[in-house]
């Protein structure tokens, strides 16, 4: 079931009377939450879906989520600034970057250097969400210049331009190559950034037991063989 919760997209898992949590989850972890909501053995979830900058924004405003996935350390820093966590963050999670091309790459693209060819057509994500960070990081560690045509919201933004063919490449999650019409080139680690994520129970949660329970599930070895089967590293 999907209904809006604020400007969250919200997905339950679970069942019966019981009050859900509410777990808001950077956008590159929402199919993987789904899953880890579904497995999630001591209560129903609901699972609210934004960007990691969107996310903390709506913690400041107030909104009732009980658990916070994000998707880089600047943003779970951000949380801890706020003094609104329960406790401080864990990382539960990482990720690696991606050049997603259009199916077949018939550009040819090879690498993050080839993405510098004025005659390509190249999107990225925005600096201040997570994606846009590594990908800045990463392009200034490289020595690599890349004018892109436009600078996305979300990293799923620009998976999505890339599988409408309104752009020929966009630097995506590893995780995300996988979920569109779209060829994966792959960064070598000794280039790519590690993308940590951050996950922390709120201290205005109403269910202040379940959410920490929930944050503590995620390091069990259910959950992780779960987010290995997903393209997740520990």
């Amino acid at each position: 079931m999907r209904r809006l919760l604020l400007p969250l997209v919200v997905v339950l898992a679970g069942c019966g009377g019981e009050a859900p949590i509410i777990v808001g989850v950077a956008s590159s972890m929402a199919e993987a939450a789904d899953e880890l909501a579904s497995e999630f053995g001591q209560g129903p979830v609901e699972v609210s879906v934004a960007g990691s900058q969107i996310l903390v924004a709506q913690v400041r405003e107030g909104a009732p989520l009980d658990v916070v996935l994000t998707a880089d350390v600047a943003t779970a820093s951000e949380l801890v600034r706020l003094q609104v966590l329960a406790t401080d963050p864990i990382v539960f999670a990482t990720n690696r970057l991606a050049i997603a091309v259009a199916p077949g790459n018939p550009h040819a693209i090879s690498g993050i250097e080839d993405l510098a060819n004025p005659d390509l057509t190249v999107v990225l994500a925005a600096p201040q969400v997570p994606a846009g960070r590594y990908t800045a990081e990463m392009l200034e560690a490289a020595g690599v210049a890349v004018t892109p045509s436009s600078l996305e919201p979300s990293v799923r933004s620009v998976l999505a331009k890339v599988q409408l063919g309104e752009a020929d490449a966009g630097i995506v999650y590893r995780t995300d190559i996988s979920r569109g019409d779209v060829t994966g080139v792959e960064i070598p680690d000794t280039v790519s950034p590690v993308a940590e994520y951050y996950a922390a129970a709120l201290a205005t949660s109403a269910q202040p037991e379940t959410a920490a329970a929930f944050v503590a599930f995620l390091t069990t070895p259910a959950a992780r063989a779960l987010l290995a089967e997903l393209g997740f590293s520990p």
